[in-house]
């Protein structure tokens, strides 16, 4: 099965990496009488598709279609809509893509091929954000989206982030990891108003790790695959 041959080729510290931050959510998940399981499937998909994304193998791409669905409707229990709408409309149908591209695209068994990202794709990259940006800023503002600086920097990261992803470039994951800080500070100012969002902030915690562990990865991928 493609799991099994995937959970096989995750090296011993991928796999403490993905057991920490699976432990982790589950503890914070437990620590709270307020039982969001929906919140709790998505944090364990999301960082099961991370652990799989950073080794470059395609199922981790299965993964975050399935993650982003999950998000997107919790967002939209706690009236975070630009993360519903990016996530929906944006990271879905993008990591949907990315599945055809890295199957087309593979280096060897379980690992896609890293493309160099030239000056000319981050222009149109910088452009395309820019007006993705500009476009959900006044569409989050218009649904009175609760801290919208956050909300629409959270858009510009996503943005980069799952293109960079569909592009196959190790950036993918700095954009990621960026995006999380911000998914942080967002979750952050929830649990100020109740204690029971904390769980959020700890998950992207641990997704921060993963990304960040993401890019010394691909780095090292791309090293060896030169």
């Amino acid at each position: 099965m493609k799991l099994i041959d995937s959970v096989k080729r995750l090296k011993w510290y991928e796999k403490i990496i993905w057991f920490i931050s699976v432990m982790v959510i589950l503890i914070s998940f437990l620590a709270f009488k307020n039982k969001e399981y929906l919140t709790l499937a998505a944090s364990l998909i999301g960082v099961t598709a991370l652990i799989f994304v950073a080794k470059g193998d395609v199922l981790g791409q299965f993964l975050t279609v399935v993650f982003a669905i999950f998000y997107a409707i919790v967002s939209y229990k706690f009236r975070y809509w630009g993360e519903m709408i990016a996530y929906l409309g944006m990271t879905a149908p993008i990591a949907a893509g990315a599945v055809v591209t890295w199957i087309k695209n593979p280096y060897q068994k379980g690992e896609v091929r890293v493309r160099h990202t030239n000056p000319q794709i981050w222009s149109i990259l910088i452009i395309m954000s820019i007006a993705v940006t500009t476009l959900f800023y006044f569409i989050l503002r218009y649904f009175d989206t609760p801290n919208l600086f956050f909300s629409t920097l959270s858009i510009t990261t996503s943005f980069m982030a799952a293109s960079l992803t569909f592009l196959r470039s190790s950036y993918y994951a700095l954009f990621y990891a960026a995006n999380d800080v911000v998914l942080i500070i967002l979750w952050i100012l929830s649990a100020t108003t109740d204690i029971s969002y904390l769980p959020m902030v700890l998950c992207f915690i641990m997704f921060f790790i993963n990304d960040s562990y993401g890019f010394i990865n691909w780095q090292r991928m791309k090293k060896k695959q030169e």
